[in-house]
């Protein structure tokens, strides 16, 4: 097999790349930027932006698969950035797709697409797309997925992925941003209940995108359908929270803020930073807010029996990996700002 992983060199996608090359299988990525140690794996890489439909037919020229992971990701900024990388970007891909003939295409969701503000206890993929979004990138998100699971036939089947807060080595987003915050002394507890939340670690994440991609094709039973990927043990965000804070040798998270209180002042600095057009991300958004204040864990029992979906690596091991990688000191070489 001859794989397309766009997004290859990032933090979900260069695990994927990892398991792929691990096992013998050809890779080609696609991506903004040129990441050496993808050559030293053996990887193919094509440089590009999702927006430009010729380098994406391009890439994935050839291929007999394509794993789209590349996507902006965030919780702050300009819808039509969000749109062109993550709706016309997905159209781009799925063009490719019908160009080149290839029948297998797995793309990388989020459960933040299905998210509508309210505690998610236990819900399966029968859970419905809300009215309303508070962030452009799961409302954009979202209509990249619908467009990818509309295009299944029998000529290209497509399933999409929901990983739900992945984590561990390499991760340039949540365990940074987290840190970042505990060492400037700014991290609060949104509300007074510690309520469950479901998370992946990454190699668990990227072992269910292999899974997906090898049972894939048209008319098979995950073809149109689209999977949560977490876990399967939810556990207190607070609690999660504070265990990487120990990991790191940092103390837990004790103080907290009232739920309405931090709502009103996400309104308040985002209608401030878009009054000011200020471009980087409030240290509160509306969005972030619901997020740490309500549940939101997963029934993963379809990835279990379609996929053949099991997480390997437990939170217990998850956290262990996570604080050799932290003693390495390998987090200093990403971005730490609050």
């Amino acid at each position: 097999m001859k794989f397309l992983v766009t997004g290859g060199g990032g933090f979900l996608g260069g695990a994927i790349v990892r398991k792929l090359r691990a096992r013998g299988d050809a890779v080609r990525t696609f991506s903004r930027k040129s990441y050496p140690h993808l050559s030293e794996l053996g990887v193919e890489s094509h440089r590009g932006d999702l927006r430009d439909a010729t380098a994406v037919s391009r890439a994935a020229a050839g291929c007999d698969a394509v794993l789209h992971v590349a996507a902006k990701a965030g919780i702050w900024g300009n819808y039509q950035d969000y749109y062109q990388t993550n709706v016309i970007g997905t159209k781009n891909v799925l063009a490719a797709c019908r160009e080149h003939r290839i029948r297998r295409l797995v793309f990388t969701s989020s459960p933040s697409v299905v998210f509508n503000g309210r505690d998610m206890e236990g819900v399966d993929e029968a859970v419905p797309y809300p009215d309303h979004f508070e962030a452009a990138y799961p409302q954009t998100k979202a209509e990249a997925e619908r467009l990818v699971l509309a295009a299944n036939d029998d000529r290209l089947a497509t399933v999409s992925l929901r990983p739900h807060l992945i984590w561990g080595p390499n991760d340039p987003h949540l365990i940074p941003r987290i840190l970042a915050r505990a060492k400037a002394g700014v991290l609060r507890r949104i509300g007074s209940c510690n309520k469950l939340v479901d998370s992946v670690y990454i190699d668990n994440a990227a072992q269910a995108h292999v899974q997906a991609a090898d049972r894939l094709q048209p008319g098979s039973t995950i073809a149109g359908k689209a999977y949560f990927i977490t876990q399967g043990e939810p556990v207190p965000l607070w609690d999660l929270i504070n265990r990487i804070l120990a990991v790191a040798g940092l103390p837990p998270v004790t103080r907290s803020v009232p739920f309405l209180l931090a709502y009103t002042a996400a309104c308040i600095m985002e209608g401030t930073y878009r009054l000011l057009r200020i471009r980087h991300e409030p240290r509160l958004t509306r969005f972030l807010v619901r997020e740490l204040a309500t549940a939101h864990w997963f029934d993963i029992s379809a990835a279990k029996r379609d996929l053949g979906y099991h997480p390997a690596v437990s939170i217990e091991e998850g956290l262990d990996r996570l604080a050799a990688w932290l003693r390495s000191g390998s987090e200093e070489h990403v971005d730490l700002r609050p």
